[in-house]
C-alpha cells in the first residue's frame, strides 16, 4: 500500500515540475518543484489526510473524477482540431510544424507496437488497476454494507476508469501517432490556453487522491502497532506525517520515476492482482466445500500461475533492459 501511495504521489512531483518548467527558468524558491510538493503535502494533502472517516473525502474525489472527465473530452476535442504531421513539435508561436521527414513516419495507427519500452509499459498498466487496498475502507463507509454492494461499486469504478484511460490513450495516439511521447501533456503547445488548464485539472486531480491512499495505509499501521487501543488523534496525525514525511523523500530525491513504477508494477501488481488473491482463496476455503480440484480453485490456481509468470516476465525484461542501459522514454 505505500508503494501505490508512492505511485499515487510521484505524478503531483513530476506535474508541478513540468507546469513549473513551462511557466519560469527562473531559480526562485517559489517555482522550485520540489519546495512546492512539500507545500502541497502541507497545505492540502496533510489536511485531507487528517479527516477521521475516509466519506469526508467523497467531495473531493468527485470533484478530482469531474477533473480527469475534463482531461478526456480535451484530449478527444484536440484530436479534431490537430492536424497530423511527421512529427509533432511547437515553435513559439504555438503553431504546429514538422521539422524532419522521413519515410517510417507516417499518419497511419499500428495496432501492435512492441520495443523496449514494453518492458516498463506492461507492468505499469497492470499497477494502474491496483485498488485492492481502498476496498475495506470503501466498505466501512457504504450505507448497508454488503457483499452485493461492494461489489457494484467496484465493478463501476473499474470499468469507469478502464473507459476513460482506453479513451484517452487512443485519441492521445491517434493524435500523434508514432510520435507520441510518454508524457501526453508534453505534446501539445505551451502557448495552448486550453491544455494548459488541463494540466491544472490533472495535477489537482492527482493530488487528491493521494489522501485516499492515506487511509488505508494508517488503518493497516494502527491495527500493527495498536490493535486493541481506541481511537486517538495522536496516533492519527502522526502516523500521516510520517508516511507523508518519507514519501515526500522519495518522489523528490528518486533519480528516475519510470523505473520506480516499472518495478513496483512487476513485483507488488501481480501479487496484490493474482498471486495473494488466489493464494489467500485456495487457503481460506476449507477443502470440504470446495475441493483442490473444484473448478473455482482451479481458477484461482490458475491466477496465481500468471502472476507468477508476469512477475518473472516482467523483472527480466526490466533488468535486461537496466543491463544494456538503453535510454527509452518508456510511458509513466
Amino acid at each position: 500500500m505505500l508503494l501505490h501511495l508512492i505511485q499515487q504521489q510521484c505524478p503531483v512531483t513530476c506535474s508541478l515540475v513540468l507546469w513549473n518548467c513551462q511557466i519560469t527558468q527562473r531559480d526562485d524558491w517559489f517555482v522550485d518543484g520540489r519546495c512546492l510538493i512539500i507545500i502541497v503535502s502541507v497545505t492540502v494533502i496533510l489536511p485531507l489526510a487528517l479527516m477521521k472517516r475516509l466519506g469526508y473525502l467523497g467531495y473531493t474525489s468527485g470533484f478530482s473524477l469531474s477533473c480527469m472527465v475534463f482531461f478526456l473530452i480535451s484530449v478527444i476535442y484536440k484530436k479534431f482540431v490537430t492536424e497530423c504531421s511527421l512529427e509533432h513539435s511547437y515553435n513559439e508561436t504555438g503553431v504546429t510544424e514538422s521539422i524532419y521527414n522521413s519515410t517510417d513516419d507516417t499518419c497511419e495507427a499500428k495496432f501492435i507496437t512492441i520495443n523496449p519500452q514494453t518492458a516498463f509499459t506492461i507492468p505499469i498498466m497492470a499497477f494502474a488497476f491496483v485498488c485492492h487496498p481502498e476496498v475495506l475502507p470503501i466498505y466501512t463507509e457504504l450505507k448497508n454494507p454488503n457483499k452485493k454492494r461492494m461489489q457494484n461499486v467496484a465493478n463501476i469504478s473499474i470499468l469507469a476508469m478502464f473507459v476513460m484511460y482506453l479513451l484517452t490513450a487512443i485519441f492521445g495516439y491517434l493524435t500523434f501517432y508514432g510520435k507520441v511521447d510518454s508524457e501526453l501533456l508534453k505534446m501539445y503547445s505551451k502557448k495552448d490556453t486550453l491544455m494548459l488548464c488541463v494540466r491544472l485539472a490533472v495535477l489537482i486531480a492527482v493530488t487528491l487522491t493521494v489522501p485516499v491512499v492515506l487511509f488505508p495505509i494508517r488503518r493497516a499501521v494502527l491495527q500493527l502497532l495498536f490493535p486493541d487501543k481506541p481511537f486517538h488523534w495522536m496516533h492519527h496525525i502522526s502516523i500521516a506525517v510520517c508516511v507523508l514525511f518519507f514519501v515526500n523523500l522519495l518522489v523528490i530525491f528518486v533519480p528516475n520515476i519510470r523505473d520506480i513504477f516499472g518495478f513496483i508494477g512487476a513485483t507488488s501488481a501481480p501479487s496484490l492482482i493474482f498471486i495473494l488473491p488466489g493464494i489467500f482463496y485456495i487457503c481460506i476455503v476449507p477443502e470440504a466445500q470446495e475441493p483442490l480440484k473444484s473448478w473455482p480453485k482451479i481458477q484461482a490456481i490458475v491466477f496465481v500461475t500468471l502472476g507468477f509468470i508476469f512477475m518473472i516476465m516482467s523483472i527480466t525484461f526490466i533488468i535486461i533492459e537496466w543491463v544494456n542501459g538503453k535510454k527509452t522514454s518508456g510511458g509513466h
